[in-house]
């Protein structure tokens, strides 16, 4: 129950805060204005509580001394019996950011995801500030650079003449675009919560024409993607056993039966999904966990299901007195792809700068 009163209290604080609330207000009504018609073109991440920076702004400077860290992505790692899919989607992320006093932290952030034909950099500076409530802190974060969308239409296969689809006019299309976006996180030492739109533009990926904008239902352009964030640490020996459930929610579509016009139908068809996840921290260095992930979608029990699970994930992470972090996750697929992938892994590679676990005023279990 204490995190759960930890948030009615956050929410009351909120809505006494003066001065803040007008700029909480605002960020929160992007959120809600912009959660319906967002799409599932971002990396998902089995390791998602270490690398959090990269999909919520809010977070830079959480830890309170300069931490970095790095994950690197293989998803359907072989997309078949023998050989492994030369198209499966492929990540790398670094992220560094620290505190610079008791109000501000700082961050960077870059990207490179990989997809079939498709490829997308994006590198952000980040800025939090972050105001005391009770127990707890609330940062409010800030992010702009800049995203290169690119793809070689030369790895396709075309059952049709290409010169007949605008979509490929271009056979190497690059776009160089600005990016932006906003994060909220609220926490404590045994708990957090946070929402965030890491990517703010919704920038088109193609021309489309005034006559095909009657016809065509969907085009490519950049999505805005939304993130509800929620866990707790629970110490069951002190710190020497930690129990750390945690609860992520990718929106890719909320809301979106709403947004139709006419026949044409403009949502995303990608859905909404989320991660559960649980894990042990052993004598402050070991953490072990698991995670089921899954749309929505996937429990409908009404009508024909659009959906299925994705996937149940092992994941480990160690940490080394000196600041090191390593860790490893492997997705099993437990949907529609079990029959042709042998999974997902992950890897993960951290320091945190000038940390000492045994001179800490308190483990950062987030």
């Amino acid at each position: 129950m204490k995190p759960f009163r930890h948030f009615l209290k956050f929410n009351a604080m909120i809505a006494n805060a003066s001065w803040l609330h007008g700029c909480v207000s605002t960020v929160a009504l992007v959120f809600v204005l912009q959660a319906p018609i967002i799409a599932q073109q971002e990396p998902q991440f089995t390791h998602y509580m270490f690398n959090t920076l990269v999909y919520n702004p809010g977070y830079a400077g959480s830890k309170e001394y300069l931490s970095a860290v790095a994950v690197y992505r293989d998803q359907w790692a072989a997309l078949s019996n023998k050989t492994g899919w030369a198209g499966r989607p492929l990540t790398q992320t670094f992220s560094i950011h620290s505190t610079i006093n008791k109000k501000v932290g700082l961050g960077f952030n870059l990207v490179n995801a990989s997809a079939g034909a498709r490829q997308t950099t994006y590198g952000n500076g980040i800025y939090a500030y972050r105001i005391n409530f009770g127990k707890g802190t609330l940062s409010v974060g800030l992010q702009a650079g800049i995203m290169n969308w690119r793809a070689d239409w030369n790895k396709l296969d075309f059952q049709q003449p290409q010169e007949l689809d605008n979509a490929f006019g271009s056979l190497t299309p690059s776009l160089w675009l600005p990016d932006f976006g906003a994060g909220l996180f609220f926490y404590t030492p045994n708990f957090y919560a946070g929402a965030s739109i890491p990517h703010l533009a919704n920038f088109p990926l193609r021309d489309v024409s005034a006559e095909e904008r009657n016809e065509i239902r969907k085009w490519s352009r950049v999505q805005r993607h939304f993130y509800l964030t929620t866990g707790g640490a629970i110490p069951l020996n002190g710190d020497n056993l930690v129990f750390r459930p945690s609860f992520l929610l990718k929106s890719v579509g909320l809301f979106n039966n709403f947004f139709r016009q006419g026949n044409l139908v403009r949502e995303i068809g990608a859905p909404a999904s989320f991660d559960i996840d649980a894990s042990l921290l052993f004598q402050k260095k070991l953490w072990l966990g698991l995670s089921f992930r899954s749309a929505f979608a996937a429990f409908n029990t009404q009508g024909t299901k659009q959906s299925s699970p994705d996937s149940f994930d092992l994941w480990m992470s160690l940490h080394f007195r000196n600041g090191m972090n390593i860790g490893m996750a492997y997705d099993y697929p437990i949907g529609k792809l079990k029959s042709a992938a042998s999974g997902s892994f992950e890897l993960m590679l951290g320091y945190d700068f000038n940390h000492d676990v045994d001179k800490a005023v308190h483990i950062r279990y987030f």
